[in-house]
């Protein structure tokens, strides 16, 4: 008896709830939370093509100084702020959600908080990639290395930075990782580095000749630049074994290990016509 009227009772709740939702206003609500999504993404995608037109000409009028990572930053930063009134118009459409916008625009209470806390990756990636576009330790087009992997950075978001690498490879990266991790940036200041090229030789008595030819084949290239000093140093002597670094200038990172390879295969050349042994 008891597990009957458990049951009727279920029943009549489910088929008052049923009674009391009216079609005409759910489809409505549908269609005007609809119209909001289509409405704010347009005006996301307005503002930002307008952004990007009337930012250089506004700095270029006031002479402004800003580069294209800070134009960017600002573009992502007012798409967000209109998909956030966005979002927070749909929820006032919905009235059970009320309460939470309310809270939400008050920027108080536990709701706040805890939406807070489980956001906080987000919410510092989002600081992070403030930070990033105001003191710039990457821009958009650097030339970096990051965890082993060499390219250019492509874009900069809110959430991440995308370096494409040398192999045409994608690399996403959250912005909090960028501001933990170091990065070497080639590109922030002078872009003109001092390029290692190492060559093992077996014979202590072919260094001072092995010396001159790395020398001579560094002068020859033409990417070298010829109003730097090259070097070659002794940097390990161990069982027979002689390494000679040559610290090359090169105008920047990109053409830097392609030039090494360069130099290294023309200087083997030279070593198997001066007869100069090379270690294994």
């Amino acid at each position: 008896m008891i597990a009957g009227h458990i049951n009727t009772a279920s029943i009549d709740v489910l088929r008052d709830t049923i009674f009391r939702i009216d079609p005409i206003y759910i489809i409505f609500t549908v269609v005007v939370i609809i119209i909001i999504l289509f409405l704010t993404t347009t005006a996301a995608r307005i503002v930002d093509s307008a952004l990007q037109i009337y930012i250089p000409r506004f700095t270029a009028r006031v002479e402004v100084k800003m580069d294209q990572t800070m134009q960017l930053m600002i573009r992502r930063l007012v798409s967000a702020s209109i998909y956030a009134v966005g979002i927070m118009l749909v929820i006032l459409q919905i009235p059970q959600l009320h309460s939470l916008a309310m809270a939400m625009l008050a920027g108080a209470g536990i709701a706040s908080l805890a939406i807070g806390f489980a956001a906080k990756d987000s919410l510092s990636n989002l600081t992070s990639g403030i930070f990033i576009a105001i003191f710039q330790p990457i821009r958009v087009g650097d030339r970096v290395d990051f965890r082993g992997d060499y390219g250019k950075i492509e874009d900069l978001t809110l959430r991440h930075i995308v370096i494409r690498t040398w192999d045409n490879r994608r690399i996403v990266v959250p912005n909090s990782i960028v501001s933990n991790d170091p990065i070497i940036n080639w590109t922030i200041k002078d872009p003109e580095i001092a390029w290692p090229v190492d060559f093992m030789i077996a014979a202590a008595l072919d260094i001072d000749q092995a010396r001159a030819i790395i020398l001579d084949e560094a002068s020859r290239h033409p990417l070298v630049l010829k109003d730097r000093k090259n070097v070659v140093l002794l940097t390990e002597a161990k069982e027979a074994k002689y390494n000679l670094r040559l610290f090359m200038r090169v105008p920047s990172r990109s053409i830097a290990y392609r030039t090494g390879c360069e130099i290294r295969e023309a200087v083997e050349k030279r070593f198997a016509l001066e007869k100069i042994s090379i270690s294994k």
